[in-house]
C-alpha cells in the first residue's frame, strides 16, 4: 500500500470537504429535522461517483461502494443538538466561516466532520483501488443520535438489513467517526434515563397540613441520589456512592474495565410538578436522571439502586422508579419505539478491527495523536491531545452502544474534532482533522486482518434488558 499516495490523495480533497462540512453546517438539522442535510449528503454521494445512494424508511443517508459480500461500515451521525443561547455564540453557528486552520459552525465537530472525512475517505478508497476483494463499504449518515443513541443503528438492524437481504455477520465492524481528540477510541460508558415519580397529595397552601407535599418527598430522594453520585464507598456510608464499582471488592469481574472507562454517574437532569395552583400543595413531583453505566453496571442494578436509597423505600408506594420510551417520529414520519437504555461496551486492544486501525495510524501519521498546534488556545488541537495514549475510550455515548452494545458488531472510533467542542457554543473543527481521519479511512480496509478476529471480540459488554425491544 502507497500510503503516501494516500496521504496526497486526502490532503488534496481537503477544500472538497471543507466546502462539504459548511455546506452541511448550513442546514440546521437537528433531531428529526436531519432532511436538508440528508439532501445535501445524497447529493455529494452521487457527484462523487458512488456505486449506490439510498435513504432509509428512518431516514438514513447510506452509500456504497464495492460489491463483495462482506461490509466495513462507517457511521456519522448526522443530527445535532441546538445552539442554545444565541448570545453565547461570537457568529452564525450556522454560517460555517472558515479561516487557514478551522470550520466553525454547529455540527463541526459534533459530528458533521466525521461524514466529511468518510464520505471522502470511501472515495479515496474507490479511487486508489484500496476495497478489498469480496468487501463493500457502507457509508451511513445516521439521524436522531443526539435523541436516541443507536436507535439509528436498531433500524437499520432490524428493518433496513433484512429488506436488502443483508445479515448483520456481513458487517466485519464500523468505524464510528464521533470526536475523538486524534486518538482511536475502543469503548465507553453506557447509559439509561431513569424516571421517579413520586405522589402527593394536595390542600389549600395555608394549611399545609392538610395535604402531602410531593416537593418535600422529592427533595429528600434528591439529596439521596446526591449521594449516590458523591459518597465514597466506606463500609460506613449509608449510601455507597458509584464509585464502587472501581473496587474488586464490589465489582470483583469487572472492576479493571471500569477502570479504564471510568465511574459511573447519575445526574438529576429535569424536574417536573403538579400542582393546583400557585397557592397549593403540589400532588405530585417527578425527576429525570442521567445514568451513565461503567463495566458491571446494568439497567436493572441501575433501577435498583435507585428502589433501594432509604428515601425512596421511606415513601413506599407512592414511588415509582422507571425507564423512559422513546418514540418521536423521524424526519420521514416514521417511529422506531425503543427504550432509553444503551448498553456498556469495550473491545480488546487487540482485536482485529482496533489493530487495524492502530496499525493505518502507525503507516500514515506514527505511534502518537497529531493535530493542529496554534499559539491560540482555542484554536489548538494539541493541548488535548499531547501525552494521552493513542487508543483510549470516549467520555460521552455513540452509536456503538447499539451497534457493539445491543448487537455485538465490533466497533472502533476516529473522527475529527474534540470531545469538548460537543454541544458547546462557538464549536469548530480542525481541517487538518479531515485530512487526517480521510486518509485512515481509506488505509483501514486493506488492513485489516480477518483471519486474526476472535469470535469473542469485547471485554465487556451490557446486556439487554428483558423487554421485547429489537
Amino acid at each position: 500500500m502507497d500510503y503516501d499516495q494516500i496521504k496526497k490523495a486526502a490532503q488534496g480533497y481537503q477544500a472538497d470537504m471543507t466546502r462539504f462540512l459548511r455546506a452541511m453546517i448550513s442546514h440546521p438539522s437537528e433531531s428529526c429535522a436531519e432532511k436538508d442535510v440528508v439532501a445535501c449528503i445524497r447529493s455529494e454521494m452521487e457527484q462523487l461517483g458512488y456505486d449506490q445512494v439510498e435513504v432509509d424508511g428512518l431516514g438514513n443517508v447510506i452509500g456504497w461502494m464495492g460489491d463483495g459480500d462482506k461490509i466495513i461500515a462507517i457511521d456519522s451521525h448526522i443530527d445535532t443538538v441546538g445552539v442554545g443561547n444565541r448570545s453565547n455564540w461570537t457568529d452564525d453557528p450556522y454560517e460555517g466561516w472558515e479561516d487557514d486552520a478551522v470550520i466553525y459552525g454547529r455540527g463541526g465537530s459534533d459530528q458533521e466532520g466525521g461524514m466529511a472525512s468518510a464520505v471522502y475517505g470511501a472515495k479515496i478508497m474507490k479511487e486508489l483501488g484500496l476495497i478489498p476483494a469480496g468487501y463493500k463499504i457502507m457509508v451511513v449518515g445516521s439521524v436522531q443520535e443526539e435523541d436516541c443513541d443507536g436507535m439509528c443503528w436498531q433500524y437499520i438492524v432490524n428493518k433496513f438489513f433484512p429488506a436488502k437481504g443483508i445479515r448483520k455477520e456481513q458487517v466485519e465492524f464500523v468505524i464510528s467517526t464521533e470526536p475523538t481528540d486524534g486518538g482511536i477510541y475502543r469503548g465507553h460508558r453506557g447509559r439509561m434515563e431513569i424516571r421517579v415519580d413520586v405522589k402527593g397529595v394536595s390542600c389549600h397552601g395555608s394549611a399545609p397540613e392538610r395535604g402531602d407535599n410531593a416537593i418535600y418527598k422529592m427533595a429528600d430522594i434528591l439529596q439521596d441520589v446526591r449521594a449516590l453520585n458523591e459518597n465514597p464507598a466506606d463500609d460506613g456510608a449509608a449510601i455507597k456512592g458509584l464509585v464502587k464499582m472501581l473496587d474488586p471488592k464490589y465489582n470483583p469481574e469487572h472492576y479493571e474495565d471500569a477502570r479504564f472507562l471510568g465511574r459511573g454517574t447519575c445526574t438529576t437532569s429535569q424536574i417536573f410538578y403538579t400542582s393546583p395552583s400557585r397557592c397549593a400543595v403540589a400532588d405530585s413531583c417527578s425527576i429525570s436522571i442521567d445514568r451513565r453505566m461503567t463495566a458491571g453496571e446494568t439497567w436493572d442494578s441501575c433501577l435498583q439502586e435507585i428502589r433501594d436509597l432509604p428515601s425512596v423505600k421511606k415513601y413506599g408506594e407512592d414511588v415509582t422508579v422507571s425507564m423512559y420510551m422513546y418514540d418521536r417520529p423521524s424526519w420521514t414520519g416514521e417511529v422506531y419505539e425503543t427504550e432509553c437504555y444503551f448498553p456498556t461496551w469495550i473491545n480488546m486492544e487487540r482485536a482485529a478491527h482496533v489493530q487495524a486501525l492502530a496499525d493505518a495510524h502507525h503507516a500514515l501519521w506514527g505511534e502518537t495523536r497529531i493535530g493542529h498546534a496554534d499559539a491560540d488556545p482555542k484554536r489548538d488541537a494539541m493541548h488535548l491531545r499531547e501525552g494521552r495514549p493513542l487508543t483510549d475510550k470516549w467520555t460521552f455515548s455513540t452509536n456503538g452502544v447499539a451497534i457493539q452494545g445491543r448487537y455485538g458488531i465490533p466497533c472502533v472510533g476516529f473522527g475529527p474534532g474534540a470531545e469538548s467542542q460537543a454541544h458547546a457554543p462557538n464549536e469548530i473543527t480542525w481541517k487538518q482533522d479531515l485530512v487526517t481521519c480521510a486518509a485512515l479511512y481509506a488505509a483501514v480496509p486493506g488492513l485489516y486482518r480477518e483471519e486474526n478476529k476472535t469470535a469473542d471480540v469485547t471485554q465487556f459488554r451490557a446486556g439487554k434488558t428483558n423487554n421485547d425491544i429489537k
